[in-house]
């Protein structure tokens, strides 16, 4: 069976209800790609799976069982912002790059992330309360510690997702539909999401699995090879209609020329783009999932770390990165630090790291 017809069997076949490999692998058959070192002893192991394609298919390379069904979360949010552009309501509002970069975000709640979900709320009619996303505090500790010193209480703003919240409203407003509920599986804006992931990803999502993300919006199980086709038709979107074109490259250059809106300063997704000046689009999702655009390459990635951990999937990140030299030896070797960790102690001194797996396949 060739790379190409064994990833369109999967479109195919992908509705697995309960989420398991859809050849009947094992999750187990997912090897072990990163190793968590303290001191002399590898200290703990991650397995994960993945695999990097072509926009028509063609599985490139891959590790572990691609086939299997999984929730994108937040990686997929650069498919999810595509509605918002396609439709024509970014260009009504007359949306900036930082906007449409923080419509695709996770971002961590520093000044200028909640400046900008501020003011484009009132431009399109709604507020910090019609946000159906929740509220937490942010992610970015000199953020948090800022907030809870001026006696202030975090809002919907503060959401990781508030970017993506305000896009879905924005959206809503340019359908003309009511903004309330927009975050339930039925609402127009869901549906029309709904219908870009399964173009994008090659296949019928009416029966896949399907939950609730941590900021209400359904998250919808997608075999992991076909989120990476997804990734790659917005990295090569020459086989969509003009409109998808158009939308695909808005999107990926808004998160090149706007990287820190898409996460952080200090994260994982945002300086990897900046390092590699926007050749690679990269982003993260929660319980181990990370998503990649290689626009020069026309190719997509998807990845899942079977414990769900964060640290594992930013390293095999860096490796895929660097098989495809997206990152050069060079670049690697200085940034050290982000794609192979070290680790320290509550002094600061250095007693492990996390590492990419001495018998990493590829």
């Amino acid at each position: 069976m060739t790379a190409l017809s064994k990833l369109n069997s999967i479109a195919a076949n992908g509705n697995q209800a309960d989420g398991s490999i859809i050849d009947g692998k094992a999750d187990a058959d997912s090897p072990i790609l990163v190793e968590v070192t303290r001191g002399s002893m590898v200290e703990s192991r991650h397995r994960a799976s993945l695999a990097v394609v072509d926009s028509e298919g063609g599985v490139v390379f891959s590790s572990g069982a691609f086939e299997r069904v999984v929730y994108g979360r937040s990686a997929v949010k650069p498919l999810q912002a595509i509605p918002l552009v396609e439709s024509g309501a970014a260009e009504a509002f007359n949306l900036s790059d930082a906007e449409i970069s923080i419509a695709c975000a996770s971002h961590d709640g520093e000044d200028r992330h909640l400046e900008t979900v501020r003011a484009w709320l009132p431009r399109i009619g709604c507020s910090v309360s019609d946000l159906e996303c929740g509220a937490h505090l942010p992610y970015h500790e000199a953020s948090m510690i800022a907030l809870l010193r001026s006696g202030g209480e975090p809002t919907a703003a503060h959401n990781n997702c508030s970017g993506k919240h305000t896009g879905f409203l924005t959206l809503a407003k340019h359908l003309d539909v009511d903004t309330k509920g927009y975050i339930k599986y039925e609402h127009p804006v869901q549906q029309r999401i709904l219908g870009v992931l399964e173009s994008m990803c090659g296949l019928e999502l009416g029966d896949a699995p399907r939950g609730i993300d941590g900021c209400g919006i359904p998250v919808i199980g997608i075999p992991l090879g076909n989120i990476a086709l997804g990734m790659a038709r917005m990295a090569d979107p020459s086989g969509q209609s003009e409109a998808r074109q158009a939308a695909c490259k808005k999107i990926l250059g808004a998160m090149a020329a706007e990287p820190v809106m898409v996460a952080g300063s200090t994260r994982f997704c945002t300086r990897i783009m900046e390092s590699t000046s926007g050749r690679a689009l990269v982003k993260t999702g929660a319980e181990g999932v990370y998503c990649g655009a290689i626009p020069e390459l026309g190719l997509g990635f998807a990845l899942k770390v079977d414990d769900g951990a964060t640290r594992a999937a930013e390293v095999v990140t860096g490796q895929i990165l660097r098989k495809l030299g997206i990152l050069s030896d060079a670049q690697a070797k200085s940034f050290a630090e982000l794609i192979e960790p070290p680790l320290f102690n509550r002094v600061g001194k250095t007693i492990g790291q996390v590492r990419a797996a001495e018998k990493m396949p590829f």
